[in-house]
């Protein structure tokens, strides 16, 4: 495996968590993944509202670019407002919770934040079209995305100087943006589909600005352009595994055979039955099965995938939360234990 993808966590969450308590959830995801059980993360609360959604919470890290809420969404705004200056706000009092919680703390650390092709298709500009009408909105977008990523992450490597922080852009939209399914303003078309090349590329220079350190990309979307985003750059993938078909299964094979490492969801993201977390063998049994379908190594899986939840937890209790963090460590332990 190359440097930039060989991070060597077995669990972690998507980002997003229940409730509105910023000390809870921190102490959840560092407590879920001690003793190098998994990857802690800074966790994103979006049921405290607008600011603190996955699209608000981005908008308060762009760059001289700013936004404010409209019943349709998030838009473009001239200067920041309250609704920017909220999610900022918010996001600090995250950040103070994970540097209480990390003190200490070596190993790896990963944030999130919505990438540039989701992001498009979700910011609308002044007249109420999506950002990805527009490619020179696009590219200003990239640019101020990535510039306040790069001030991000060092303000996260500052509050936990022993970690290495692990960069995963989110984006669900990516398949719809590249398909042309986006739907325009007045929901009777759909803007143009964006070609692959120039979305490769930026996907590339916003995962750039984490250097040499681990970055990944995720989708719960179907349809995750495995290809594409192994050549942008992204270290690992996650994925809804539920979602995966066997057209996908030679791209994912591809991936890893160049060293991408794959997140793999397969714990229920919302309150399941019991029985869906009390069987951490079982909850991997699938992943067991591609590998020996793919004619992978078993003795790789243990370097190669990372066990999530299918999506964010920000739906689920608090108390499944926990469980479901729980799991994910018990079945990647499972998973090392027992590859065959």
């Amino acid at each position: 495996m190359s440097e930039k993808s060989g991070f060597s966590a077995s669990a972690t969450g998507i980002g997003s968590m229940p409730g509105g308590d910023a000390r809870e959830a921190a102490k959840t995801v560092t407590g879920s993944f001690a003793d190098g059980r998994g990857m802690p993360y800074l966790a994103e609360l979006p049921a405290r509202g607008p600011g603190a959604d996955m699209i608000g919470r981005t908008v308060g890290l762009l760059v001289e670019m700013y936004g404010h809420v409209e019943p349709s969404g998030w838009r473009i705004s001239d200067r920041p407002g309250r609704d920017t200056r909220r999610a900022r706000s918010w996001l600090g009092e995250d950040l103070d919770a994970l540097e209480e919680f990390t003190q200490g703390y070596e190993g790896l650390l990963k944030v999130q934040a919505v990438g540039p092709w989701t992001l498009a298709a979700a910011l609308e500009l002044r007249g109420g079209e999506a950002m990805l009408s527009d490619p020179g909105a696009c590219r200003d977008l990239a640019g101020s995305l990535a510039d306040g990523l790069r001030a991000h992450l060092a303000e996260v490597r500052r509050r936990v100087p022993g970690a290495e922080v692990v960069l995963q852009l989110d984006e669900p939209s990516l398949t719809a943006v590249l398909r042309g399914r986006v739907r325009s303003a007045s929901g009777y078309r759909t803007y143009r589909a964006v070609d692959r090349q120039i979305v490769e590329g930026t996907l590339r220079d916003v995962l750039a600005v984490n250097g040499e350190a681990p970055t990944a990309v995720h989708s719960c979307a179907p349809e995750v352009p495995f290809a594409l985003l192994r050549r942008a750059g992204a270290g690992a993938v996650s994925f809804d595994f539920s979602l995966l078909t066997e057209r996908e299964e030679e791209a994912i094979g591809e991936a890893v055979e160049a060293g991408t490492r794959l997140s793999l969801g397969v714990v229920p993201g919302l309150d399941a039955a019991s029985t869906a977390l009390s069987d951490p063998g079982g909850s991997v049994k699938g992943v067991r099965t591609l590998w020996s379908r793919l004619g992978l190594n078993p003795g790789t899986l243990s370097e190669s995938v990372v066990i999530t939840p299918s999506c964010g937890l920000a739906g689920a209790s608090p108390a499944y939360a926990r469980a479901a963090l729980a799991h994910c460590a018990r079945a990647a332990k499972s998973l090392a234990d027992n590859p065959e």
